[in-house]
Order: structure tokens, then C-alpha cells, then sequence
């Protein structure tokens, strides 16, 4: 797994299939950001059989058969769409052609799970949720930063135990490794990209919504500036924004590229949620200055203090839960107004943000 390039960043874990080889089938198209790595991985191990690959470049298709050598390689996005067995169709398409590739999926009657930022713009939301309502498919969203990171997932799991009581505040920190020169030219375009609270924003939003069990929220400020990138004019290289939710809790997320190269990997992504009865932070990828690896759960409350390591302990269920909610029509692993509602806020976010510098 490349830990050093967040663009990179597939995540692996133990399989823990919900159903049989075959029994749930589904392919991959658009191979624009590593994330369809990760994607793949996840559904894989749940259970999923990857049937199809396709993409206009032959040389990401290439790579992409390196990793899944049994893949069948389509000769045309068609052909995946003509095929009754394919149930679901992941795609990480350049993140403004995202909705497009979305909508062919759903109207050929396939339920589509796409990287984050599922839209650059709030008419592409407003299409797909169109799209969802006349077709009865799902537009999932790969929320990688909480969905496949243990220690997010855990921290879930002790929210709703009630370990720090009512939350009543979420604070994310997610910076990320720039890397440029390994940047595609798309990344560097506004209107390809979306924005930095767009796009990195994403996650933070999403993570506020279900830490919080939030339905909506109002973006009361939102920040961008490009500080240290005069070569790249269209990049955001930070940004960040205060929420406050329709349950009176609040938000505040910092997003940037100034992960330094001293790091040991791509960021030091951090989570603190403030409850009535205690809080949590989360350290994701990184503790700092020590060699205890990634996935640290710290928790204080009238017990005292505590520290979880959890990598290779939790899992990612998110993904058995995709598939069964594809299989039996539910909304256990997400619900698409959720998926929806993070996306909505995300583009406000970007929209509303005053130009800092």
C-alpha cells in the first residue's frame, strides 16, 4: 500500500465476504485517481467478484490488471453496461465527469459507487438525485477517510455506545502530501477538481454528518487561499470552513498540501469529537515521533483515559453493507441522503468560500 501519496492510498484488510464468488458481480470504469484501487480492495474482500476494468488509457487499464490479473479487460464502457451480471459499477472519472459516468450507470440499471467528490457543481447533484428517484439505483460515494480507516470506523462504534455521551462538536484536520509532479493535469483545474473544500472538504463534511448525526447544516464560513503554488493558479492549497448542524452541534475542518516531507506518510489526518460526556481523537495515518504505526483511538471520559491501537482489529464494514444493501434494496451501510447531503454541503462550502490569498 503507498502511504507516502494520499492519490495512491488503497487501503487492505482482512476479507470478510457477505456472499459466495459470483454471487454479487461488478466492474470498474474510470481509472482517473488511485482511489478505484482502494474501492476495488474493499468490495473485493467483502465478497464482490470484479468481472470488468475499462478505460480509455491503456496504460492505466495496464497497471490496473498488475494489481487484479484476473480482471477481464472490456473493450468498451458498453459492453460493461449491456451485462445483466454486473450489479454495481465503481469509477473514479476525473471528478467534474463523475456525475455524467454516474447517470449512464444508473440508467443502464446499475447501482454506481464513485469516488469522492461525487460533484463539482450543486445541477450535477440535482441530476442525480433525478436520476435516483426515476431509476431506483444507488449513488454510493467512496468516503475513503472514514470508511476505510479503522480508527474512524471504531470511533464510530464508541459514539454510539454512548462512551462520550450527546457529541456536540467535530473538529478535522486533513492535510495531504502535494506531490505535484505526480499529479495528473485535471487535479490542477478548478472546474475538473472542484476546489480543495470540494474535494478534501469532502471527507471532513462527511465525517461531521455522521459523527454528529446530523441531516443538514449550514456553512456559516468557508476560507480558501493558495499560499505557496503561484505556479498552479486554479489550486486551493488550504482551506477551511465552520459548519453548524440542524441539531445545534457544530463544525469546524482544516484541509491543505503542506504535508512536509519529513512525514512518514501522505498526512497527518486527525479527528477530535467534543461530547457532552467526554471526547475522542482520532490520529488516522500517523502518531507522531513514535513508531506505534496508524489507527489510534484515544478516548477520555469518567473512566479515565484510554488509548486504542486498532489496525488489523475493526475492519471496514462499510463495504459487506454496500453490497448487501445492493442485493436486498436497504441503507445499512449508508443512506443516499447522506451521500448526498455531505456532497450538497461540500460544493456551498467551495461556493460561498472568501479568496484569503
Amino acid at each position: 500500500m503507498q502511504v507516502s501519496d494520499g492519490m495512491n492510498y488503497a487501503p487492505k484488510g482482512k476479507p470478510m465476504p457477505v456472499v459466495k464468488e459470483g454471487e454479487f458481480v461488478f466492474a470498474a470504469i474510470a481509472l482517473d485517481h488511485g482511489h478505484i484501487y482502494g474501492m476495488c480492495n474493499g468490495l473485493i474482500e467483502a465478497g464482490a467478484t470484479l468481472k470488468y476494468v475499462y478505460d480509455p488509457d491503456v496504460e492505466k487499464v495496464k497497471q490496473f490488471c498488475k494489481t487484479f490479473p484476473y480482471v477481464k479487460v472490456a473493450q468498451s464502457e458498453q459492453e460493461i453496461l449491456d451485462d445483466e451480471e454486473v450489479k454495481l459499477v465503481a469509477g473514479a472519472a476525473i471528478t467534474s465527469k463523475r456525475c455524467e459516468l454516474g447517470l449512464r450507470v444508473m440508467s443502464a440499471g446499475k447501482d454506481y459507487f464513485t469516488d469522492k467528490a461525487p460533484f463539482t457543481t450543486l445541477a450535477q447533484l440535482e441530476q442525480a438525485k433525478a436520476k435516483v428517484k426515476e431509476t431506483g439505483k444507488k449513488y454510493m460515494v467512496y468516503y475513503s477517510e472514514r470508511l476505510h480507516v479503522e480508527s474512524a470506523v471504531y470511533a464510530g462504534e464508541l459514539i454510539k455506545s454512548g462512551a462520550i455521551g450527546k457529541v456536540i462538536q467535530v473538529m478535522g484536520l486533513g492535510p495531504h502530501r502535494l506531490n505535484a509532479p505526480s499529479r495528473p493535469e485535471w487535479f490542477f483545474k478548478k472546474e475538473q477538481y472542484g476546489g480543495i473544500l470540494c474535494d478534501i472538504g469532502s471527507h471532513q463534511i462527511e465525517q461531521y454528518l455522521y459523527f454528529a448525526d446530523v441531516k443538514d447544516a449550514t456553512v456559516v464560513r468557508s476560507q480558501i487561499a493558495n499560499y505557496n503554488n503561484p505556479e498552479y493558479p486554479e489550486l486551493d492549497d488550504f482551506g477551511d470552513a465552520m459548519l453548524v448542524g440542524d441539531n445545534g452541534t457544530t463544525n469546524y475542518f482544516r484541509v491543505d498540501w503542506f504535508t512536509p516531507d519529513g512525514l512518514s506518510t501522505w498526512g497527518d489526518g486527525r479527528t477530535i469529537i467534543l461530547g457532552t460526556e467526554g471526547y475522542i481523537e482520532i490520529r488516522k495515518y500517523v502518531n507522531i515521533a513514535t513508531e506505534t504505526g496508524s489507527n489510534h483511538v484515544f478516548l477520555v471520559n469518567q473512566d479515565g483515559e484510554q488509548h486504542f491501537e486498532v489496525s488489523g482489529k475493526v475492519g471496514y464494514p462499510f463495504f459487506g453493507q454496500l453490497i448487501l444493501d445492493c442485493i436486498n434494496r436497504t441503507e445499512n451501510a449508508m443512506t443516499q441522503e447522506h451521500a448526498f447531503k455531505a456532497a450538497e454541503l461540500c460544493i456551498k462550502a467551495q461556493m460561498q468560500a472568501t479568496k484569503i490569498k
